[in-house]
């Protein structure tokens, strides 16, 4: 999403200050505050790539008056945990491999029947769009689609993106002719150039 559309959304201004302000506000019209912040529990799978932003959200969430408790939850139980939608707030590291197509993240993680849409969002006119950017042949009129796709699920709460992971791509110096994709550790593994210098 373009930056100037980007900062309309709700916390994406760049401004932090005046998000965290603007939050605080809202918090205090629900009638929380300093003395009196909202109890959430966060649960997390019990690895750092699922507990480390757990960490970091509880954190942050104390700024705008919400009272975090790390709820550390063993691999083996987190996802019948994450199905049943067992949790007040859970961070969910939900990954893509088609990094360049929105169908994936759309469908999976906010279509009405979806087994991954974890937080049970639905909005049947919206998923109307994804079907109508999905078949949509020109890339701009696509892109703006999506872009207005994004605004309504962040408006409403979708599924809040609490932040984005990097990753990367390492190997041996003797390994020669693989193609490192720019967008995603996950893509170009095709190894038919591939070969070992040895």
């Amino acid at each position: 999403m373009p930056p100037d559309r980007l900062r309309t959304l709700p916390g994406y201004d760049p401004d932090v200050q005046n998000n965290r302000r603007e939050a605080r506000e809202i918090m205090q019209q629900l009638g929380y505050g300093p003395d009196h912040p909202l109890a959430v529990k966060v649960a997390a799978r019990n690895i750092p790539l699922y507990r480390d932003p757990a960490v970091m959200l509880i954190d942050q969430l104390k700024e705008i008056y919400i009272a975090g408790e790390l709820d550390i939850v063993e691999t083996a139980n987190w996802n019948p945990k994450v199905t049943r939608r067992d949790y007040m707030v859970g961070l969910e590291n939900t990954g893509s491999a088609v990094v360049d197509d929105p169908d994936q993240q759309l469908y999976e993680s906010y279509a009405c029947d979806s087994d991954r849409n974890f937080t049970g969002y639905c909005n049947r006119r919206l998923e109307g769009l994804f079907h109508q950017q999905s078949r949509e042949t020109d890339q701009q009129r696509r892109k703006e689609l999506v872009w207005d796709i994004d605004k309504t699920l962040q408006e409403e709460g979708a599924r809040p993106v609490i932040f984005h992971t990097r990753g990367a791509t390492c190997w041996h110096p003797q390994v020669k002719g693989p193609t490192t994709m720019v967008n995603s550790m996950v893509n170009g593994w095709r190894m038919e150039d591939v070969w070992l210098d040895r």
